[in-house]
């Protein structure tokens, strides 16, 4: 059977922009700035660290990891001391995307490892977007050991400390991702529920990995082993929308990514989706993303 949910975990590549081992003395405070596309992680291996996320706070314990999906700009602290935006602060940079962090005033010691990575699948994206604001879990008995070893690294620089930290916070990502959907009873309904259904699962996947064949509602009902009548209700059912509108919308979902690439021609994008002209590609990519081909690009 097509395990459609697990193909979109497997696609969680993550491409990291930054990440920071801190070592902060009470009372401190950092403000993270919003980056957009980007999830931003947190895990406290020692001492103290509240989370302040559009006004709800969240009190890490060792062991915890919280995520927040959205990229948005939040406040970690421990006691009352000013927030400066973690980018003016003085940073030890090993290598152009990791620093180490020193800061605070001199008391309890707090060790954080924090980032923010992005994702380049569409289907890792689109998993990620329905993820909700913030996404904590505290001291999971699966995560234990990863948390562990990342424990281990933040005591003290060493060789090759980097290439350890890192892998061990794309591992604790995807375990955490992983957590909440086997958990969280929203992750049992929208686009998450299809993904978890045996058929329209498996057309959702059909879809995810070859999106230039030529769909249409009869094929992919042939596919699941359904009427195209029984298919067409329970898809858009499931997913929210009509099957050949969620084909079209996931097409420019694989653009807006093939566009980033500037060796790539909008005509060569095209032809990659199935379309047979430019024009047609362009008109369905401004019906969906709002804007042209060349305008997503240049932006």
């Amino acid at each position: 059977m097509t395990d459609a949910l697990g193909e979109a975990l497997h696609l969680l590549r993550m491409s990291g922009t930054f990440y920071c081992r801190n070592e902060l003395t009470a009372p401190w405070g950092l403000t993270m700035p919003g980056m957009t596309d980007c999830l931003w992680f947190h895990v406290l291996t020692s001492g103290r660290c509240d989370v302040e996320v559009d006004g709800a706070v969240t009190v890490l314990e060792p062991g915890d990891v919280l995520l927040v999906p959205g990229g948005q700009g939040h406040r970690l602290f421990h006691g009352e001391a000013e927030s400066p935006l973690v980018t003016t602060l003085p940073h030890l940079f090993e290598t152009e995307n990791y620093a180490i962090l020193r800061h605070g005033g001199g008391g309890d010691v707090t060790h954080l490892v924090c980032g923010a990575v992005r994702f380049d699948d569409p289907a890792a994206k689109h998993l990620v977007e329905v993820l909700p604001q913030t996404l904590y879990v505290r001291q999971a008995d699966d995560m234990r050991a990863t948390i562990g070893l990342m424990a281990a690294e933040a005591k003290a620089v060493r060789p090759g400390g980097e290439a350890v930290i890192t892998r061990l916070a794309d591992v604790l990502v995807i375990q955490t991702i992983r957590s909440w959907l086997a958990n969280d009873p929203a992750a049992r309904t929208g686009w998450l529920g299809a993904l978890r259904d045996r058929q329209i699962g498996q057309a959702l996947a059909l879809i995810h990995r070859d999106p230039a064949q030529p769909w249409t509602v009869e094929r992919l009902a042939h596919q699941t082993a359904m009427s195209r009548s029984a298919f067409a209700a329970r898809f858009t059912g499931l997913v929210g929308e009509p099957a050949m509108r969620y084909v079209t919308r996931w097409r420019m979902h694989v653009a807006v990514t093939r566009l980033k690439d500037r060796d790539t021609t909008v005509s060569e994008v095209a032809r990659g989706l199935g379309y047979e002209s430019e024009a047609a590609f362009s008109r369905a990519f401004k019906r969906v993303v709002g804007v042209s081909p060349g305008q997503a690009r240049a932006g």
